[in-house]
């Protein structure tokens, strides 16, 4: 796969849009993990070297295409501020019809696009209008290019357009479990959101030498009806009384899978590792992954947080910051917004 890149031209004194992964978790008016925000900065910052004017879009939450005072965009602006040195005061200001943070001369950070309900409706107007905000567009959003949204596949078609630095990383750092993976290649599905994996669990036992599965998305009618379905190559782990963890069979049986294994992707937890009572199943399968010669893949923002939480962020060899876009990626091998990202720069 061949994407458009940065490096391919020059930026001096043109106006880039730069869609970035700014959706991050928010508690008590803070940002609680600014792992996205801090994986978005190489493109910034290379672009501001590079003499361009940045404007940033993004987006916080779901506020269903209308203002909601919670997820404005400052608490990001300020974290960008303080991650890149920033000592300037952040101003409100109007660009054409779109309000925006300036917090340099050089960049600026829109509203959060879903205020706007022709984001997710992708409204080609509405791409229209973000468009002429720039001369280049880059996409640095990997974790929302499964989405069909105007910012990312509407606005590659008025804007020449390439993939963001970390986009790239991405890319290339899921793609070491889709070609020529070292075997076996074993996959590791937890976690409770049913909807977003189990349209990719049958994909991902056609790729994989095994799929393990856990979670309390096991507990679903949906997930029991399908046993045995896709063959010997799945194991359903079982819950313990609680419902709230796996139990110490499948712990251990687990563990020496992934013990033997050559590559290991991991999205999404055994149980509730929140809570002390119920975090064992997930914990005893992270240690697992980090004392294995395997190459470690893991995604999804609560496989992230438990991993901090055990100390053993740093044992993993690529951690993807995407979700559902990272199981799309490694079920089909692309998404929609790697796709308008492949349509020929005019």
């Amino acid at each position: 796969m061949i994407l458009p890149k940065l490096t391919d031209i020059g930026f001096k004194d043109k106006t880039v849009l730069v869609r970035s992964d700014l959706d991050v978790p928010l508690k008590n008016g803070r940002v609680e993990d600014d792992t996205r925000i801090k994986e978005c900065l190489p493109t910034i910052k290379y672009l501001l070297d590079q003499g361009a004017k940045v404007i940033l879009l993004g987006h916080l939450d779901r506020p269903g295409g209308k203002i909601v005072d919670e997820f404005r965009m400052l608490i990001v602006a300020e974290e960008i501020n303080k991650k890149l040195n920033i000592k300037n005061q952040i101003y409100r200001e109007k660009i054409k019809n779109f309000e925006a943070y300036r917090l340099t001369p050089n960049l600026t950070l829109l509203e959060n696009l879903r205020f706007y309900a022709g984001e997710e409706n992708n409204n080609i107007e509405f791409a229209r209008n973000l468009s002429s905000l720039g001369d280049f567009y880059v996409n640095d959003a990997f974790a929302t290019s499964h989405r069909e949204h105007a910012s990312i596949v509407g606005l590659p078609k008025f804007l020449s357009h390439f993939a963001g630095l970390h986009f790239i990383d991405e890319v290339e750092g899921l793609s070491k479990a889709i070609e020529n993976p070292k075997r076996p290649l074993v996959y590791l599905l937890g976690g409770k959101k049913l909807e977003t994996k189990l349209p990719y669990i049958e994909s991902f036992s056609r790729r994989a030498d095994i799929v393990l599965v856990g979670g309390k998305l096991i507990q679903s009618p949906k997930i029991k009806n399908q046993n045995g379905e896709f063959g010997d190559k799945i194991i359903w782990a079982k819950l313990t009384e609680s419902g709230l963890d796996i139990s110490e069979e499948f712990i251990k049986e687990f563990s020496k899978i992934i013990n033997e294994a050559g590559t290991i992707v991991w999205n999404g937890p055994m149980g509730k590792f929140e809570d002390k009572k119920s975090e064992m199943g997930t914990r005893k399968i992270a240690e697992a992954i980090a004392k294995s010669l395997a190459f470690k893949i893991i995604g999804g923002g609560d496989t992230i947080a438990a991993l901090r939480k055990f100390n053993l962020f740093d044992k993993m060899d690529y951690v993807s910051t995407a979700g559902g876009a990272m199981l799309e990626f490694l079920a089909k091998g692309t998404l929609p917004g790697i796709e308008a990202l492949m349509k020929r720069n005019d």
